[in-house]
């Protein structure tokens, strides 16, 4: 089936001026264009898209995106290098899934730290917590500095 820019673009929830973009920073070399020059994406397209949604939220640079799509073009004379840069990006990805959780765990503390004072009517009720911890969930004690 063949679909129109606007069309995949709504099925991958992207505007259309973002494909158009990706086309002009020369992402989209495997998508054909009729005679008059309209682009005419196809459903073996869609792995492709994905992909450069994909290396695109995970903060790639459209230019390495682009390194990347000349090295699947090339074929299979590129796998290292192909590897290499989904390597490199996963790495980047753990990294920032870490940094999250570590600021999820935070506002789950807080966040129980104000439920238990909103409970009692005041934080006053933690004024004491450093010194003793068995008030505060153990998965909270990382969070408490100790006099």
């Amino acid at each position: 089936m063949i679909y129109t820019v606007g069309e995949i673009a709504k099925q991958m929830g992207v505007s259309a001026s973002t494909l158009r973009y990706y086309d002009k920073e020369g992402l989209l070399p495997f998508v054909e264009r009729s005679k008059g020059g309209i682009r005419m994406f196809k459903d073996e397209d869609l792995p492709w898209l994905n992909i450069i949604e994909c290396l695109k939220k995970t903060g790639m640079s459209i230019k390495d995106i682009k390194v990347f799509i000349d090295y699947s073009m090339e074929g299979d004379s590129k796998i290292d290098e192909r590897l290499d840069i989904i390597s490199s990006q996963r790495n980047i990805v753990d990294n920032k899934i870490k940094e999250f959780q570590d600021m999820l765990d935070m506002l789950n503390y807080k966040t129980w730290f104000y439920e238990t004072s909103k409970k009692a009517g005041t934080c006053a009720i933690h004024k004491d917590d450093t010194d003793n911890l068995d008030n505060i969930p153990k998965k909270f004690h990382k969070f408490i500095v100790k006099k």
